[in-house]
């Protein structure tokens, strides 16, 4: 296993992030490793970060994992920003009925103002897209699903 190398720009980013959303704790993921924010209770500041390596995202409680996402989901790496097009008034990188070849992008989504591209897990064919151009995304939202 490799050390952790602790990139400092993104915990001051994340936590002004805590701040300015207000939120007490917010986690960022990339290249299978996750870095943690929180504020300790009773104070106003981020105070603690946990980095660590990225463990398998947990399944909902009494369901399989087919169950919870349907075949062929493509399902956001990151909180971030989702673009469908690579600029402004351009045709977007894929629509419902496209056929995609593994690695081939499909979507962007801005982290921190990063452009991470999200290239296709399969070949397939696109049959349900869930994001809209400047939707906001969770960590393991579905946002598209290939068959």
């Amino acid at each position: 296993m490799s050390k952790l190398q602790v990139n400092e720009d993104v915990v001051r980013r994340l936590a002004e992030l805590l701040d300015e959303m207000q939120l007490s704790e917010i986690e960022y993921e990339s290249g299978g490793e996750r870095i943690r924010v929180a504020k300790s209770a009773g104070t106003a500041a981020p105070t603690a970060f946990a980095p660590q390596q990225m463990p398998a995202p947990p399944q909902p409680a009494g369901h399989r994992a087919e169950e919870a996402m349907p075949e062929g989901a493509v399902t956001s790496p990151m909180v971030g920003t989702v673009y469908v097009a690579p600029e402004p008034n351009t045709p977007p990188f894929v629509q419902v009925g496209d056929e995609v070849h593994e690695g081939q992008t499909l979507l962007i989504i801005e982290a921190m103002k990063v452009m991470n591209p999200l290239p296709s897990p399969r070949a397939g064919k696109i049959t349900r897209v869930l994001v809209d151009n400047g939707d906001p995304v969770e960590y393991g939202e579905l946002l598209m699903v290939i068959e």
